[in-house]
Order: structure tokens, then C-alpha cells, then sequence
């Protein structure tokens, strides 16, 4: 019965074809208006590694003086290296790394490949497990390499090839900082969104850029090698000269985070960091009230708004505007059933019930959904390419997956039902004698 009534769907639309293109096309406008803002939203909340989030976390502690103290007050988003080194050397947690960007120039040694800069990382062997980084050739530093801080270094899949082609460079060595490093490893194409490991910092953004390398933290912390990013010093700042100076100081400029075994580790974790700042209290740092965080991968895009308000408010609208076009949606459909009230009377007058009338439109109304999904559809990559020119990072976010595609149809089917319940319940109350009458 279902196909039949599918068919007079579409003998249906094909009486009056300048209604009903008028309402495919107020419904595909709808709904490619929201579904365009709606991926857009959905890229830029979803999450980035879905198997782990809930147990991966980043500590704050806040080391600033008590002068400008209001209770409150937010800790700081990064450690300072005196409380990084004290924290990788806890053994808390599964996993543990301590993390900062660093920059510098490359120098292959081939005359062909003239040196020229790189953006990086420097982490420690950890973090390659703990955000599941994929290896081309290769793997990670061993643990005597980072004990020894020693000069080996991984590449991303780009620079690799940039500097030695598309073979497995494992073994060779290049100049960086005066120093020949070793190739270890090769990362494949890494590219989570949003790149919550780094949003503070990030080369090229929380959704674009990449990271050229990765070398050893405290390899990157014996050659002296300064953050590339964000450097931020409570107080008068370092009280002695030079980079050790820096390093005793309560400048902050490294990004941390723990691997729990499961997401209940994450209250014993804050717990220890409360324990571990009394501890420090007691060498004269910290001289705030004890407050600290431990967030998970969800909780620190919210803390740093990874989702941009005017990214809601947009989603909010077009869903908006979608309601808008439903509304008008149901008056052209009550001005198609009503006209259809003849039509109706007679199959009333002949038997069929109210309920198979009401199928047989509400199936007419899912067909002009299903139109206006398809139409919809094409209008939502229409739009995704017009605001992926607002800028790179939106070209990035602006993408539709198989659930985006999906979702799309489900979206524009059911709204299309959704405004065909009045008017078809509205046929359905017609009476048969009455039209009879006027025929």
C-alpha cells in the first residue's frame, strides 16, 4: 500500500507543478541553510578522539602572587618547567607528557634542499601513544634516547619527503640548531579536528596547520630552544638572568597533559594536584589559596571556546529560518489539500477511512521531502563552499560526512511530515455527504 500511495504522491505533484516546486524549494532552503551552519558547528564541537577523551586530561594550577587575588579566579592554561619536570617525574597516571612549540630552521645537507624553517613540537615519547599518532616509517624515541637528551627527531610525512622523497628516511641525519639530529621516525597524516593537544599555541590554528616535527622536551630544553607561542609570568618574572634563569621562574609556557587508565582517574588525579601544591607551598611557592583542574578532552575545548559563539548563534538562526520555512510550508500544503477536498469526499463516500487518507497525504507531504531533501542537499556543498572562502580554518570545518549526508534527508523528510500534519488532519475532517453535494 505504501508504494501505491507513493505513486499518487507523485501524480499529485505533477498536477501543479508551480506549487510544488515552490514548496521544494522554500523547504530545500530551510534546510540547507541550517544543515551548513549545523556541520560547521558539528566539525568544530565534535570529538577529536573519541576513545580516549573521557581519560586524557590537562592539569591548571595557579601560581600567580596574591597581589590582584579575587577569589574565582581561573588558573593559568599552562606550567611553568619547574612544575612540568615535577609532574612527568610523579609517575601519576598511565601516561604523561609535557609539551611546547618550538621553531627553527632545517638543513638537509643537499644542495638541492636549501634550509629553511620548520614549526614543532617538544614533547616526550608519551605523547605518540597517548594521542595515537600514526607512524609512516619508524616509531617514537626510545626511552635512553630521552634520558640521554639526545638529538633524534621525527618528522611529519610532508617534511620527510620534502627532504628526502617518498623513502623511509629512518637512520639518515639532518642539521637543526648546529646539531645533527637522527631521523627516527615518520608520522602519517595526522590531522585531528579540532587539534585539542595543542589549541594553546597551535601552528596555524585550533583546525589547521600541522606540526613539522617532534624532538625530545628535554633535548629541546638543553639546547635552550625559547617557546614559540605564548609566555605568560606572574609577578616581576624571572628573578635571574639567562635561560635557567627562565626555566626557576613562575613563567609558564608549557602545555601538560595525563593519561588516566579510566575516566574515574580523573577526581584522584585533581586530588593529588591539590597535594602536590600544598607540598610546594611549603617551599615558598604558591602563595594563592589552593585551586586547581584537571579537565578531560571535552571539558578544555569548552574552557577555551573552541566553538566560537557566533558559530551557535549562526546555527541557531538558520534553524530559525528553517521554522520559518516550515510555516510557509503548511500553508501552501493547506492550500493543496483543501483544493483536493472534492477528491477526498469521493474516496470517503466509498469507503476509505480517515486513517487511510491521512496516510496517503502524510506520504504525499514525505515526498515533497524527499525533493527537497535531494535539492537541499545541493544547496547545503553550495553553501559549505561559500563560507569555506571566509577564511582557511573554515574551509577545514566547512566539510559534510556520510552523518552530515544523512542527516540532511532525515532532516528534510521529517519536517516535510511535520508540516503535513495539520493539513492532512485537516483533509481528513472533510465530509463526504457535503462534498457530494457540490459535485
Amino acid at each position: 500500500m505504501f508504494r501505491y500511495y507513493f505513486q499518487l504522491g507523485l501524480r499529485s505533484l505533477r498536477r501543479n507543478p508551480m506549487l510544488t516546486a515552490l514548496m521544494v524549494v522554500t523547504l530545500a532552503v530551510g534546510v540547507a541553510a541550517s544543515m551548513a551552519t549545523f556541520t560547521v558547528l558539528y566539525v568544530m564541537s565534535g570529538d577529536p578522539i573519541p576513545s580516549k577523551s573521557d581519560r586524557l586530561f590537562v592539569p591548571r594550577l595557579d601560581n600567580a602572587p596574591l597581589v590582584g587575588y579575587a577569589a574565582g579566579d581561573e588558573p593559568s592554561d599552562q606550567l611553568t618547567y619547574q612544575d612540568a619536570t615535577n609532574l612527568l617525574a610523579s609517575g601519576q597516571g598511565l601516561r604523561r607528557t609535557a609539551v611546547y612549540g618550538v621553531g627553527t630552521g632545517i638543513d638537509s645537507g643537499r644542495p638541492d634542499v636549501p634550509p629553511f624553517l620548520v614549526q614543532g613540537v617538544a614533547p616526550t615519547r608519551d605523547f605518540f601513544a597517548m594521542f595515537e599518532v600514526p607512524f609512516l616509517y619508524g616509531s617514537p624515541w626510545d626511552a635512553a634516547s630521552e634520558i640521554a637528551k639526545a638529538d633524534v627527531i621525527v618528522l611529519n610525512r610532508e617534511t620527510s619527503e620534502k627532504l628526502f622523497g617518498q623513502v623511509n628516511p629512518v637512520g639518515r641525519t639532518i642539521r637543526m640548531e648546529n646539531e645533527a639530529f637522527k631521523v627516527v621516525g615518520v608520522t602519517d597524516t595526522w590531522n585531528p579536528l579540532p587539534r585539542y593537544y595543542r589549541l594553546i599555541n597551535g601552528n596555524g590554528g585550533s583546525f589547521t596547520g600541522a606540526d613539522q616535527f617532534f624532538i625530545p622536551f628535554q633535548t629541546a630544553i638543553r639546547l635552550e630552544m625559547g617557546n614559540n607561542g605564548n609566555n605568560n609570568c606572574s609577578g616581576a618574572g624571572p628573578s635571574e638572568p639567562g635561560w635557567q634563569g627562565w626555566l626557576k621562574s613562575e613563567c609558564d609556557f608549557i602545555q601538560f597533559w595525563f593519561e588516566g587508565k579510566t575516566a574515574a582517574d580523573q577526581p584522584r588525579l585533581k586530588e593529588f594536584l591539590g597535594a602536590y601544591v600544598t607540598d610546594q607551598k611549603k617551599l615558598g611557592r604558591y602563595p594563592r589559596p589552593i585551586n586547581v583542574r584537571m579537565e578531560n578532552v571535552m571539558e578544555w575545548m569548552k574552557h577555551l571556546g573552541v566553538v566560537s559563539a557566533d558559530a551557535k548563534l549562526s546555527t541557531w538562526l538558520a534553524f530559525g529560518f528553517l521554522l520559518v520555512c516550515l510555516v510557509n510550508t503548511v500553508g501552501l500544503l493547506l492550500a493543496k489539500f483543501s483544493a483536493r477536498a472534492g477528491e477526498v469526499g469521493v474516496r470517503r463516500a466509498l469507503g476509505a477511512t480517515k486513517r487511510e487518507i491521512f496516510r496517503q497525504f502524510l506520504i504525499e507531504a514525505a515526498v515533497i521531502g524527499l525533493m527537497g531533501g535531494i535539492l537541499g542537499l545541493l544547496l547545503s556543498f553550495g553553501g559549505l563552499a561559500l563560507i569555506s572562502l571566509q577564511s582557511e580554518e573554515m574551509a577545514t570545518v566547512a566539510k559534510m560526512d556520510w552523518s552530515m549526508l544523512a542527516m540532511t534527508f532525515g532532516l528534510a523528510v521529517g519536517a516535510s511530515i511535520l508540516a503535513g500534519l495539520l493539513p492532512t488532519w485537516r483533509a481528513c475532517q472533510v465530509t463526504p455527504a457535503l462534498q457530494l453535494k457540490t459535485q
